[in-house]
């Protein structure tokens, strides 16, 4: 097991989980704010996004063959009345989990070499794909979703709609199989995980929390 997110481990109050750092877009100024509280026993990280977006992430190094089960558990609090996942402007959700892969020439076709390396001139260092676990308003669960921004990242419906709205649910995905089915390709190696509750296009508010966050083999 691979304890990536040992958020209960953390004392509430100041400063963010061990090991994770913000994660910033240039282009959108307001941040969500992340802080480590206490929820019931444990401590949990609990995201407020109010017309934001940012995330904190952390840098791992995770064979997605050899652990390839992620596990973890997330609340919202609500969900947004606007968001769409097919649309830039509805591209909002109360809580995501991304997983980031790095780039590996030898595992990666012509076509998407060159879009890469074309997708680094414009933005830099960027992970050759990401899956994006998110909890939607209304696509249905297991539906692979290309994002609306970037073909780089495919987002994966885990929870939909309003059943489960203020309570805490324990999540478990297989990536490598998610990986093959989002791009048609083995994984290469995981190179980083990150939590985000974004609202910037929506202009909505929206309370999530993240509990602790871990790879297993199968």
């Amino acid at each position: 097991m691979i304890e990536v997110g040992k958020f209960s481990a953390n004392e509430p109050g100041a400063g963010l989980p061990d090991g994770w750092n913000p994660l910033t877009f240039k282009k959108i100024p307001k941040q969500t704010t992340y802080e480590l509280v206490k929820d019931g026993e444990r401590v949990v990280v609990k995201a407020t996004s109010d017309a934001s977006a940012s995330g904190l992430t952390k840098e791992v190094k995770i064979n997605p063959k050899e652990f390839p089960v992620v596990r973890w558990q997330w609340k919202v609090d609500n969900l947004l009345k606007t968001s769409d996942a097919t649309r830039k402007d509805g591209d909002d959700y109360p809580a995501r989990l991304y997983i980031t892969f790095e780039y590996d020439p030898d595992k990666v076709g012509f076509g998407k070499k060159l879009k890469y390396k074309a997708g680094r001139i414009l933005f830099g260092d960027i992970p050759i794909g990401a899956i994006s676990y998110v909890w939607e308003r209304k696509a249905s669960v297991g539906a692979v979703i290309d994002n609306a921004y970037t073909d780089f990242v495919k987002m994966v419906v885990v929870e939909s709609g309003s059943q489960k709205i203020g309570v805490w649910t324990d999540e478990s995905r297989n990536i490598y199989q998610d990986y093959i089915k989002a791009f048609g390709e083995e994984p290469p190696m995981i190179n980083g995980v990150a939590i985000m509750s974004d609202t910037d296009n929506t202009k909505e508010r929206v309370t999530a929390y993240y509990g602790d966050i871990v790879f297993l083999k199968k």
